[in-house]
């Protein structure tokens, strides 16, 4: 019989000195911008951050890409050190391998039709003073805009009193989306990822978490268009990788959400 795997930073740490030399390996541009916002109160002894209580906070992260985790956690990981413990759904981690994964990492799997659990889980990690790391999205973006949140970062927020992290990710969705079938590597070579952190966000413990979670999108966004805006590749009219709004190929804010809609209770079946 498998032992049991146990959370092992030297695990993490292995996979996200493995996400640095890919990123080089492939000739990937990681620009990244704002990262003083970033806590400056973190304990960093070499490659080890401690873990706090009253440390933790919310990294929240725009989902356009299926590789969006990797250069948020690696920004984040070259300022503070931190192994963000990401809010996974349980219908990604049908493999063992991504399993395995998501043990040695100490990640949080979400079953969408039960979340009270994993929702305590992310909680007394905060508590702890960890990373969590989510996408308030609950899902991959195909407007290239940044869609109405959930509201469990900010009910997070409010619990813990943890700052919300706004990162905003723009360059990924090109290596590899949804829709866009298997990543190739024509797509990764030497494309161009822009990072920007956003100033930190509180949530009061009285605050409307939907307003909370309005106030976030509109940052996400914000930092969305500053990277479209300094983005160092020009992109073809009607460009699939850029929203509608810009002259792009991608679908409307409008039709996103009819999109949702759609799949709500689809998401709920599949976890």
């Amino acid at each position: 019989m498998a032992l049991p795997l146990r959370p092992n930073k030297y695990a993490y740490r292995t996979i996200v000195l493995a996400g640095l030399a890919a990123v080089k390996l492939f000739r990937v541009p990681l620009i990244a911008s704002g990262e003083e916002h970033l806590p400056d109160d973190q304990v960093v002894h070499g490659l080890d951050r401690e873990v706090r209580p009253g440390r933790g906070a919310v990294v929240a992260v725009t989902h356009f890409g299926y590789l969006d985790f990797v250069f948020a956690q690696l920004v984040v990981w070259r300022r503070v050190r931190a192994h963000s413990r990401f809010l996974i759904t349980r219908k990604h981690t049908g493999s063992a391998l991504v399993t395995a994964v998501c043990r040695l990492c100490d990640h949080v799997v979400v079953d969408r039709a039960n979340g009270a659990p994993a929702y305590a889980e992310a909680v007394a990690k905060l508590r702890r003073g960890e990373f969590l790391a989510v996408f308030p999205e609950g899902g991959v973006s195909r407007s290239w805009t940044v869609r109405t949140l959930r509201t469990g970062a900010a009910r997070m927020a409010a619990e813990t009193g943890a700052p919300i992290i706004p990162v905003s990710v723009w360059g990924g969705h090109r290596m590899l989306t949804r829709g866009r079938g298997r990543i190739r590597l024509r797509d990764v070579w030497r494309t161009p990822v822009r990072v920007h952190v956003g100033p930190p966000l509180s949530v009061a413990a009285d605050e409307d978490v939907r307003a909370a979670s309005a106030r976030l999108r509109a940052a996400l966004q914000d930092g969305i268009d500053r990277c479209i805006e300094s983005y160092p590749v020009t992109p073809a009219p009607g460009a699939w990788w850029m929203p509608a709004h810009l002259g792009g190929g991608a679908i409307t804010a409008e039709e996103q959400g009819k999109h949702d809609e759609r799949e709500r209770e689809s998401y709920k079946r599949t976890g």
